[in-house]
């Protein structure tokens, strides 16, 4: 969850004025506060363009008919934050994305425009490969490498454990995001960019080895508002096998099988669940700990959608995907959720729906 303060925690529960900000970073250079009646922010762990953004004004006159114009789709940025008006007419505002303009569009004689956005996972995905591209090192050095030859003054941040990986070369038009995102796969990580624009690597928490951000609990006083609860099969697997060959190092083949082994798992692997195994292979694996390591992380995730949720809240712009939250239901029950996806509504209209992958009961 992005750093906030406790009161601002606390007024999110009560009765508050909502506060909402969109910069335009201009691709000029120039920086300005755009007006704007609405919108949302869209955060998605699934997609690999993490967030999107819709925000609508009123001035028709910000349809763009030239590059350079003001909203210009060649090079325009938006930062957006929501926040909480206080009573002593302070403000605390949380940024929810940085996101490029993909399209602005609009009734050009009665409006309302509308902006839409992605994070700049996208402009990295945009960048296909021009030439052969090898890779070598460490995971984290070369995502690194990667991410910074599309966008040089890109910030990125490890919190996952690097480990060197095999070397790999990527053909003319190959997906640049996706060579990314084979690279942090070896050491069983994801990249994304968080609500500051900075690009991410890190590992998917585990449910029940990190504390809850935040609670939402039933009754006077809290956030909850509804829920819907279920439990499927879809995307559940209780083992991974990891395989690599790396024809450029000379490598002979190697792989890796991890289950799950704790008998009081629901997934145990061999339980009454059985065995339903999910496969990776990636030349950046060249030994055999390489794969132990890429298939243990991934096994992590592999079991989480089990059971899972959509939680009808009072909006926390805090929040992020792989946050784990604390519910109390009204009948007093309470669970671990893990986030998935959430949409930040812009204005007091919208409603804040978190999807949840995984869940386990709070004794």
């Amino acid at each position: 969850m992005y750093p906030v303060s406790s009161r601002f925690l606390a007024a999110l529960t009560e009765s508050h004025q909502i506060a909402t900000e969109v910069v335009l970073f201009r691709a000029d250079g120039r920086v300005e506060t755009l007006p704007h009646t609405g919108g949302s922010v869209t955060v998605d762990r699934g997609q690999a363009t993490r967030r999107t953004c819709s925000v609508t004004v009123a001035d028709t006159a910000l349809i763009p008919l030239t590059a350079s114009d003001k909203l210009s789709v060649y090079g325009s940025q938006l930062r957006i934050s929501r926040g909480v008006h206080y009573a002593d007419g302070s403000r605390e505002m949380v940024p929810v994305g940085l996101f490029r303009i993909d399209q602005v569009s609009g009734d050009v004689d009665e409006g309302p425009v509308t902006i839409s956005g992605k994070s700049l996972e996208a402009v990295v995905a945009d960048d296909k490969f021009t030439t052969p591209t090898k890779v070598s090192g460490t995971a984290v050095g070369a995502v690194t490498s990667l991410i910074q030859a599309s966008l040089p003054a890109a910030t990125v941040v490890n919190r996952a454990t690097d480990a060197a990986i095999g070397p790999r070369t990527y053909d003319i038009e190959g997906d640049r995001w996706a060579a990314i995102a084979e690279c942090a796969a070896a050491i069983g990580a994801e990249v994304y960019t968080d609500a500051d624009g900075v690009f991410v690597i890190s590992e998917l928490p585990d449910l029940l080895a990190v504390p809850p951000v935040w609670t939402v609990s039933a009754g006077e006083g809290g956030a909850y508002i509804s829920a819907n609860r279920g439990m499927s099969l879809d995307g559940v697997y209780n083992g991974v096998l990891a395989k690599g060959e790396n024809t450029e190092a000379d490598a002979p083949p190697v792989s890796a099988l991890v289950v799950d082994d704790d008998p009081t798992s629901p997934t145990y692997w061999s339980g009454p669940f059985g065995h339903r195994p999910a496969f990776y292979s990636s030349a950046t694996l060249t030994s055999i700990n390489a794969c132990t390591s890429a298939a243990t992380l991934k096994l992590r995730a592999a079991k989480a959608p089990n059971a899972s949720a959509d939680i009808t809240s009072l909006p926390n712009p805090a929040l992020e995907p792989g946050d784990v939250i604390r519910v109390l239901y009204p009948d007093g029950t309470k669970e671990l959720h893990q986030i998935q996806s959430f949409t930040v509504p812009l204005d007091t209209s919208g409603t804040f729906t978190l999807e949840t992958i995984s869940a386990k009961e709070d004794a």
